[in-house]
């Protein structure tokens, strides 16, 4: 029997045996084909030109698929000039410092089995999977999918590596344990803090979030940029807006009273989303792209850091950033003032009321942080840019590597077969929304070089000054408040 990496039991085998008759009975009927193409599900803007077009096969009645022998190896030798990176690249270099001088050991990858909940192997141009547990929802499967387009979208471009990868919200690399000459493990997940060492990935949802019908990144934010020519900024609501789960963590129940009320008016308009009720109606009410209604929307993280951040930022709207404790791999070249306006965990109330006042009396400046941010997000973190910061992640990553990878024993091999073709109906359009149906014929973005410590430390005061130049703007402002009592 054929290892399947999603299932642990043998009941989850009955479940998935019968998932994969369902869906194959239903392509069948479809497509009316064992072989069938996604001609135009996921175009790639980078290339012009008509590459061959990757077939799938989905057996019927098989307990797990097998990567068919004969997958064309397709490469691409034509390149054309590469574009410059966007600067949030140049923290790959920050990520894989801890492991610069001394490189990283098997040791140190293995170490991180622990916390991991798949360790990817890749040689040869293949992906291997050797799953340890199931994460939270699907988040797991989409990362696995993210690698395969990847490798899909660049064949036979990736070195040989491997890695331990976790999908939980919050870093567990202490950097207090690892002082002095002992190296960290290398662990890979969604975000990191100042403390941590683990190392920065895209998370799942740039690929789809099913659960909460969440379309793939390319789609969603194009839908977002057509949901912001709905409304003109002067024209939307001039309050804060944020809808989201607010009793995941502490800040969120504090941020809740902010909320307007018969006693005070923050500026601030929040909506708690019912997710029972919007998993039994499929979200269809929480449109991420019907959102762009109000002048300033308010980010807070949750249990850890959120995948709301880019949606967020997204809509044209000023980002009223309540400062947060973990990054992403994006937001760390995000400057205050410029694509953001920051608030105060402890104070944000106050903060809110006062950034709502400021934006309001200086409409074309707040318009103008509004716009930049969101122009950040549609230029520089378009899906391409994803790609080649995974791609230039990966292969700085190997150069460190200190043994020659292996597909460990109980690994499966990564494709369509093994990831789709095991998806029941709910992941299944999200699956193939995002796949790359063709490789590219441009090279990826030309890696920026690292920072000098000179130039890292200017940047990190640079922003410590704006955020500390707008709370001062705050403070006076309430000062001048209490005067007026």
């Amino acid at each position: 029997m054929i290892n399947c990496i999603f299932c642990s039991t043998l009941a989850s085998i009955y479940v998935l045996n019968f998932f994969i008759l369902t869906f194959n009975i239903f392509f069948i009927l479809v497509f009316s084909s064992k072989f069938f193409s996604y001609q135009n599900s996921s175009p790639n803007t980078k290339n012009p030109r008509i590459f061959p077009k990757i077939l799938v096969n989905c057996t019927i009645g098989s307990m797990a698929q097998a990567c068919p022998a004969n997958h064309p190896a397709t490469s691409v030798t034509g390149k054309l000039s590469a574009e410059a990176c966007p600067e949030y690249f140049r923290w790959i270099h920050e990520d894989l410092r801890p492991w610069k001088r001394t490189g990283i050991s098997r040791f140190a990858v293995e170490s991180a089995k622990g916390d991991a909940d798949f360790r990817l192997v890749i040689v040869n141009g293949k992906a291997y999977v050797e799953q340890y547990k199931k994460s939270f929802q699907t988040r797991d499967l989409f990362t696995m999918w993210g690698i395969l387009q990847l490798l899909k979208l660049y064949p036979n471009r990736l070195p040989d590596l491997d890695l331990m990868f976790q999908c939980d919200d919050r870093p567990v690399i202490q950097k207090r344990d690892y002082r002095g000459f002992r190296s960290p493990p290398a662990l890979f997940r969604y975000s990191k803090d100042d403390l941590t060492y683990d190392i920065v990935f895209p998370d799942w949802t740039f690929w789809g979030w099913a659960e909460t019908n969440v379309k793939p990144w390319r789609s969603i934010l194009e839908e977002i940029k057509e949901g912001n020519k709905r409304i003109e900024w002067r024209d939307r609501v001039p309050y804060a807006y944020w809808r989201g789960s607010p009793y995941v963590a502490p800040t969120r129940v504090d941020l809740l009273k902010c909320n307007v009320s018969e006693r005070e008016d923050w500026n601030v308009r929040l909506y708690s989303q019912n997710w029972e009720k919007g998993s039994n109606g499929g979200f269809k009410n929480s449109n991420l792209a019907d959102q762009c209604t109000h002048r300033y929307k308010i980010y807070v993280e949750g249990w850890g850091w959120s995948v709301s951040e880019k949606y967020i930022l997204a809509c044209d709207s000023m980002t009223l950033l309540i400062k947060p404790y973990h990054h992403d791999f994006f937001t760390r070249s995000m400057v205050p003032l410029l694509h953001y306006w920051p608030i105060r965990p402890r104070n944000k109330c106050r903060d809110l009321k006062f950034a709502v006042e400021w934006g309001n009396t200086h409409p074309e400046k707040a318009q103008e942080i509004g716009k930049a941010g969101s122009n950040f997000i549609h230029e520089e973190l378009k899906m391409d840019f994803v790609y080649d910061y995974m791609f230039h992640l990966l292969n700085e990553y190997s150069k460190l590597l200190k043994f020659k990878p292996a597909v460990p024993p109980g690994a499966v091999e990564l494709c369509l077969e093994t990831v789709d073709c095991s998806a029941d109906v709910v992941l299944q359009k999200f699956v193939m929304e995002s796949m790359v149906t063709s490789p590219s014929d441009s090279a990826p973005c030309s890696m920026p070089p690292p920072y000098s410590p000179e130039a890292l430390r200017a940047f990190l005061n640079k922003k410590e000054n704006l955020t500390r130049q707008v709370e001062m703007w705050g403070d006076a402002y309430w000062e001048n408040q209490k005067k007026q009592l």
